[in-house]
């Protein structure tokens, strides 16, 4: 299991060397001057030369690279073009500590709600409840998150007035209230990926249900719920897990346009920001956070499948 854990952790974090490396010469080429967007039109030559210079534009590009990689591994990404004197990383973490939140209330909401009304769903296949179900997670699985922020605002916000549009709170104020605005936006994320879970969770246990072993043990005389959770959960988590595990690292990477919509300061209207005002480091840095959050959690994954069932370590090592 260690080995196997070893090697997972080898793949992620050359996978983020690959990703960081991708992502700084991409900026490297793309058109524009990170320090003439900084001093403006009207700056001199001479001026524009010298910030390249304390900014290291002048340098080789590999040697920016290896520069910049050396910090970024510290947690150290440079500061920020628009706000000077600002570092990226105090920057991004402030942002990003809105967006974390957000995910963690759409996962929670996801796992309360999709693996209970999954497992309903499955139970009474083929029957009008069944059918009633799938017609509700259609209709959510179609309407995209930003549509939804819509949606509630306009119940929850306008008509119950049970929080102010567009006026968050900073938590340092009022941390409760902080929270519960933005249960709102969390609520926008996950209620399509609670959809699409639902219909996940909902065929994978059907399939599960039609196996030989099922039918085994209830010949055997076991009862229906043990079958379920002993046996074909089980089974089923495999598949799930993969499915469970995009949707938890898409969660978690950010909503842009909800964030927008509910005009929480989070990475999404930081990050567009940031790409209109050719501020590359922290749109580097931005990159490296989603990268990141998505391999880790596909490795979570990976090492939760050898958990679930050790054959899968065997044959992967």
């Amino acid at each position: 299991m260690l080995k196997y854990i070893i090697k997972k952790i080898g793949v992620l974090i050359f996978t983020i060397f690959l990703i960081s490396v991708f992502t700084f010469f991409a900026f490297s080429v793309i058109p524009g001057d990170a320090a003439l967007t900084k001093l403006g039109n009207d700056a001199t030559p001479e001026r524009v030369a010298e910030l390249r210079s304390e900014l290291g534009l002048d340098q080789n590009v590999f040697v920016r690279y290896v520069n910049w990689a050396s910090k970024a591994v510290k947690g150290d990404f440079g500061h920020s073009l628009q706000f000077e004197g600002y570092s990226v990383s105090s920057l991004l973490l402030n942002r990003a500590s809105y967006t974390i939140t957000i995910g963690f209330l759409s996962i929670v909401l996801l796992l309360i709600v999709a693996f209970p009304i999954g497992i309903f769903a499955a139970k009474y296949r083929d029957t009008p409840i069944d059918s009633g179900l799938l017609l509700l997670t259609h209709t959510f699985m179609a309407i995209p998150s930003f549509f939804m922020g819509i949606l509630l605002t306009y119940v929850f916000g306008i008509v119950l007035k049970l929080f102010t549009p567009g006026k968050y709170v900073s938590p340092a104020e009022d941390f409760l209230g902080a929270v519960a605005y933005l249960i709102f936006p969390a609520m926008a994320v996950a209620l399509p990926k609670v959809a699409m879970t639902v219909k996940y969770i909902r065929n994978a246990v059907s399939d599960e249900m039609d196996n030989d072993y099922v039918r085994t043990a209830r010949s055997k005389g076991c009862d229906e719920k043990d079958i379920l959770i002993h046996h074909v959960l089980k089974n089923a988590m495999i598949t799930v897990l993969t499915f469970i595990g995009l949707v938890i690292a898409e969660v978690l990477a950010g909503s842009v346009i909800v964030e927008q919509v509910f005009g929480v300061p989070g990475m999404g209207k930081f990050l567009v920001n940031a790409i209109s005002k050719r501020d590359f480091p922290v749109v580097q840095a931005a990159v490296i956070y989603i990268a990141l959050v998505v391999v880790v959690c596909n490795t979570l994954v990976d090492i939760l499948y050898a958990v679930i069932d050790p054959r899968i370590k065997l044959s992967d090592i």
